[in-house]
């Protein structure tokens, strides 16, 4: 995947580096260490790499990682896409956030509503939400990877806004594109527990009885 020199990727940053498009350059949006930046630029596969954290620490510490790499990553210290120009990269990544804190960062930057921008990203919670915004503000997911790292499932997502808006169901949301890749099934059981918890607190009515069927039909896509 990338040289030897490069530092190693978990399954989570390795599935994001896949989706990075070869020759573009690339915003790690939240980069934290720097190792998926370090391992763009060090790889070749990116000409550019800005590598942008909110906090000063993480920040410094991506700076070290990116150091062997020279002027081919710059370091930039501010929140979500504000520290980037309209059309300075071609991919962004977001990763090691919450599907909130990433529908903010992109609500925030109307000018990324535009086919040029490849996303790639890596919602640590809730990616039933981030499906179902992405679908709902007329982003295409155009491919996902199931992986488990540190004991957690993430979903990895390639996004391109396509301005085709729809309404998403459920069963949607809830499994994106990640039917029969290894360890769906595993997946939907943890999508599952939080489900069925989620219902518990509903009064009786439609919305129980909608939720109900959506555990049925994870159920059955679990148990294949």
């Amino acid at each position: 995947m990338h040289t030897c020199n490069a530092p190693r990727l978990d399954a989570r940053l390795a599935a994001a580096y896949d989706f990075v498009r070869p020759g573009h350059a690339a915003a790690d949006i939240g980069c934290d260490h720097g190792k998926l930046s370090a391992a763009l630029a060090g790889s070749g596969r990116c000409p550019l790499v800005l590598a942008c954290d909110l906090r000063p620490g993480p920040l410094e510490k991506a700076r070290m990682t990116c150091a062997p790499y020279g002027d081919k990553v710059q370091c930039r210290l501010g929140s979500g896409l504000s520290v980037l120009e309209p059309g300075e990269v071609d991919d962004i990544i977001i990763a090691g956030m919450g599907a909130e804190t990433i529908i903010e960062i992109l609500e925030a930057a109307p000018w990324v509503f535009d086919a040029r921008y490849n996303l790639v990203l890596v919602p640590a919670t809730k990616h039933s939400i981030l499906r179902r915004w992405l679908a709902r503000r007329g982003f295409a997911l155009r491919a996902e990877t199931l992986c488990q790292a540190a004991g957690r499932w993430y979903a990895v997502m390639n996004a391109q806004y396509t301005g085709a808006a729809r309404e998403p169901d459920g069963l949607f949301c809830l499994t994106g594109l990640t039917n029969g890749q290894p360890g769906c099934s595993e997946y939907y059981a943890v999508q599952n527990e939080k489900l069925k918890k989620y219902r518990l607190g509903l009064p009786e009515g439609t919305e129980r009885d909608a939720v109900g069927e959506l555990i049925a039909e994870l159920d059955a896509l679990a148990a294949r």
